[in-house]
Formats: structure tokens, C-alpha cells, sequence
């Protein structure tokens, strides 16, 4: 069966005054429906770029290129704007990563609710309201019609990502996409959301892509995970395989970052991945991780491919398989 989405090699390049940057490059992976793919990666990796080009909302001044993005059978490279704007909100919908800037203040939460579905169906305003009320009790807001007079700033944090949430289900997409739904949200509302949204995602039947830099959030929700670093997948494999096998020296470093329950002593010091990103302006020569990388090597001069280690796990690292995952971070 054809995959929901298929991406291969999706690049995004940005002219800049000191040259050409690159912060998405060859990013390739297939989705089908019903799944849920996690990109996890450090602030600055290139995540929220690689949602906004897949969506068709990059900046006007980045390009987008590849040798395959096709959602649904259609060719989203060859796509023109106007084409690409019905899919978007019918067929695609994402949920942007902070609620209060993302809506319009200027609006009430019903106007912003109905609009899609309006232009997108043709439904009449009344259909669509009746829709909005109803997604807005799913996602567990209390006296959903009176909420649709509300503007955003009279809705708590918690409550505005609920309300987009609901806006992202209205046209009953085949596919989300959310770019930290959560990360503003204290942990009590960020396990409330995230339980919905799976339950959710379960009624509807869409695949999602829920991009995060929040490990114990991905551990929650993940079929699939890629780890992404300096513009391009490390890692990529399912959850089960990221967790319990990780490797690639990013991916250990990441997971030594957080605390294991039971086994974490209290007081002792977690792991810390040293160093700062490569700049990626002109490109990344050699493995990008190499000046962070604990166990590098001279062939880490060289980028290497993302190989498959087995069973669909695949890395992007010189290392043999068996000495990757014998690798140890120090404490920080």
C-alpha cells in the first residue's frame, strides 16, 4: 500500500548575506496512515523548517527542492500555490507552536474556528459552527458555544491550544502536523493534551507528525522516530528501537540528558552533549556531529550515508553497529 506521505531528500536553502544556508537537507521517510512520526532534536535543528516546507509556508525567500514529496498520490513539488492552498487545512492541517501568536487577536475564536471549512467545503456558516462546537467539546472545552464569542486573550494557555487543536480537525485532515503543541503547557495540561490528541488521532484515523525537542513527550505518543540534527535525520527507527537501542552518539547523548525514574540516583550528574552546532551556511563538510562527538574518528571526515542497521533502524554514522551501542556518555 502507497505510503500517506512520501518524502525523499527534501532540501530547503536560504540565500543569506554570508552565503547560501542549508538547514534542511536530505530528509527522507515514509508515513502511512493511522501513524505517528516524532522529529526530535535540539532547538535550532532545523525541525519546525523541514514542517513548513513540507506544508508549503516557507519564507519567501527559501527554496524548497527534492526528488520526492508526494501526499495522497500528488506530486507537492510540482503543486502551484493555489493548488497547494486546498490542501492545506483540508487534506494537511498543522497546529502551529504557540497558541497566542498564532491566533488573531482581532478574532473571535468562532470566526477563526469556521473560515477553513467555509472556504474549503462551501458548508454554510451555520453547518460550520455547529462542526467547531463539536471539536471544541471533543478537545474538552466546557460551554463550547459561548467560547465561540471569546477572543484568545480571554482563554488560558492550556485552553488555546485546545481551540487549535479543534481548528486543525475541521476540514477532517488526513494528516497533522505539530510543531510543539505543548511546550508552553505545565506537565498536568501536557499530558492532558497529549492524551487527547492520541485519542483523537484514533477516532479520526490521520497520520501525524509531532515535531519536539521533549524526549519524555516522544516516549508518550511515537510510532516512529527520527532524530534530527544540524539539518538532517541521524536516526531514525521506532520508538521501541530509539529507546532501548539507541545508535547514534546524538541520540545517546540526548537520552543521558533525562533522568530515568528508578534507576537515576538523586543528586548525581546527567549526561551533557558538549559543543555547539555547525554553522550551515554552504553546507556541512564531514559528519556534522564530528566536533561534539565523543568516540570521533578521521573517517568522520566524510558525511556519512543514513544506512539501515537492521529492521528498519537506520544511522547516519561510521561506527559499526555493535560499538555504537557500547557507547557511554560521561556525566556532565
Amino acid at each position: 500500500m502507497e505510503p500517506l506521505l512520501s518524502v525523499e531528500n527534501l532540501r530547503v536553502e536560504i540565500p543569506i548575506g554570508a552565503g547560501l544556508l542549508k538547514p534542511v537537507r536530505d530528509i527522507s521517510f515514509d508515513l502511512k496512515k493511522g501513524e505517528t512520526l516524532c522529529i526530535v532534536g535540539e532547538s535550532g535543528c532545523g525541525k519546525s523548517l523541514t514542517s513548513l516546507a513540507l506544508m508549503g509556508l516557507l519564507p519567501r525567500a527559501a527554496r524548497r527542492s527534492g526528488d520526492r514529496l508526494r501526499f495522497a498520490g500528488r506530486d507537492l513539488l510540482g503543486l502551484k500555490e493555489r493548488q497547494m492552498a486546498r490542501l492545506r487545512g483540508q487534506s494537511m492541517s498543522m497546529i502551529f507552536q504557540e497558541p497566542m501568536t498564532s491566533l488573531n487577536p482581532s478574532y473571535a475564536i468562532g470566526n477563526q474556528l469556521t473560515e477553513g471549512m467555509i472556504r474549503h467545503q462551501g458548508v454554510s456558516r451555520a453547518e460550520a459552527r455547529d462542526r467547531a462546537i463539536l471539536l471544541l467539546e471533543k478537545v474538552g472545552i466546557t460551554a463550547a458555544a459561548s467560547r465561540l464569542a471569546q477572543f484568545p486573550h480571554q482563554l488560558s494557555g492550556g485552553l488555546r491550544q485546545r481551540v487549535m487543536i479543534a481548528m486543525s480537525l475541521m476540514c477532517d485532515p488526513e494528516l497533522i502536523i505539530a510543531d510543539e503543541p505543548t511546550t508552553a503547557l505545565d506537565v498536568t495540561i501536557q499530558a492532558k493534551i497529549l492524551g487527547m490528541m492520541k485519542e483523537l488521532q484514533a477516532e479520526f484515523g490521520m497520520a501525524m507528525i509531532f515535531i519536539t525537542h521533549d524526549l519524555g513527550v516522544v516516549a508518550r505518543i511515537a510510532d516512529k522516530i527520527a532524530v534530527m540534527y544540524a539539518g538532517t535525520f541521524v536516526e531514525t527507527g521506532t520508538a521501541h528501537q530509539i529507546f532501548d537501542a539507541p545508535t547514534h552518539p546524538y541520540t545517546k547523548g540526548l537520552l543521558s540528558c533525562i533522568p530515568v525514574p528508578g534507576k537515576t540516583k538523586r543528586g548525581s550528574r546527567l549526561g551533557a552533549v558538549p559543543g555547539v552546532v555547525p554553522s550551515l551556511v554552504g553546507g556541512v563538510r564531514g559528519c556534522g556531529f564530528a566536533s561534539r562527538c565523543p568516540v570521533r574518528q578521521a573517517a568522520c571526515g566524510k558525511e556519512p550515508a543514513l544506512t539501515d542497521r537492521g529492521a528498519g533502524h537506520a544511522c547516519r554514522c561510521v561506527m559499526d553497529s555493535d560499538a555504537l551501542r557500547n557507547m557511554v556518555w560521561e556525566a556532565a
